[in-house]
């Protein structure tokens, strides 16, 4: 027999479970939380956190069957994925940084070097893996963590546990959102992707002038001398693009939770 203490223990075990289902999957898909250097009973601790007050505003009361039922697995998946769009909607917005090392990396000559990435676990060029570490500390200065934290809190709001299936609008705007990752990532890397381009063909001319010229002697040199140059130049306005990126990214994050 359970003693009259201990009757609403396994009630409340549940509701936790559930309060962290939802900030859980959305620090899997953020940038930082989902590092595989963070911890798992980090992340716990931190799902744990936002999802018990957030769940506690949001009018909610466990299926009469339990989790383990049809109405269960239906409000799971639906707060999994809830979850999942709003960290990966601020994702999209931070690996523009990624496209941006990749794209400046081919144009230097480097798209051949490559280091492992201790954010994702994979290999990355090493620019990329430059302007991810840049990212990371710009999006721990504008408080990006806080406005994620806020937002999951916020989404409970117009996506209360149990009807927290996202719409067809919604989703849709999250794809078309993944253009951004393109389009924000070329114009973090066109100050200097454009002008290694230039000494390329500067590079190319001088080839077709005096044929003696060794291109592939020179013009790697040239081209990579160029892009660290002009890394050190242009870093300010890359800085700019990245945490405009970083914002267009939250921004999304919002808008998901607002139920748009």
């Amino acid at each position: 027999m359970i003693p009259a203490g201990f009757a609403g223990v396994e009630a409340q075990l549940w509701l936790w479970m559930v309060a962290m289902l939802r900030p859980g999957a959305a620090m899997l898909a953020a940038p930082i939380f989902g590092a595989p250097a963070v911890p798992v009973q980090l992340r716990l601790v931190i799902a744990l956190a936002l999802g018990i007050p957030a769940l506690s505003a949001a009018p909610f009361a466990l299926p009469a069957n339990g989790l383990a039922s049809i109405e269960g697995f239906m409000l799971i998946a639906g707060e999994v994925m809830a979850g999942l769009a709003l960290g990966f909607a601020v994702q999209i917005g931070f690996s523009a940084a990624v496209v941006a090392g990749e794209v400046i990396g081919n144009a230097m000559g480097l798209g051949f070097a490559a280091m492992m990435d201790p954010a994702s676990g994979q290999q990355n060029p090493v620019l990329g893996q430059f302007l991810s570490i840049l990212a990371t500390f710009l999006f721990l200065a504008v408080d990006g963590h806080l406005a994620l934290a806020s937002t999951i809190v916020e989404s409970y709001r117009a996506l209360p546990p149990g009807d927290a299936w996202m719409s067809a609008d919604s989703i849709r705007g999250l794809v078309l959102f993944g253009g951004v990752l393109f389009s924000a990532g070329l114009s973090i890397a066109l100050p200097v992707a454009f002008a290694i381009i230039l000494v390329q063909i500067v590079m190319g001319m001088l080839a077709r002038s005096a044929p003696q010229l060794n291109l592939f002697a020179v013009g790697f040199p040239a081209a990579l001398l160029a892009g660290v140059i002009l890394l050190a130049i242009a870093a300010p306005v890359m800085g700019e693009g990245i945490i405009a990126a970083i914002r267009m990214g939250l921004e999304q994050s919002r808008l998901l939770a607002a139920g748009n």
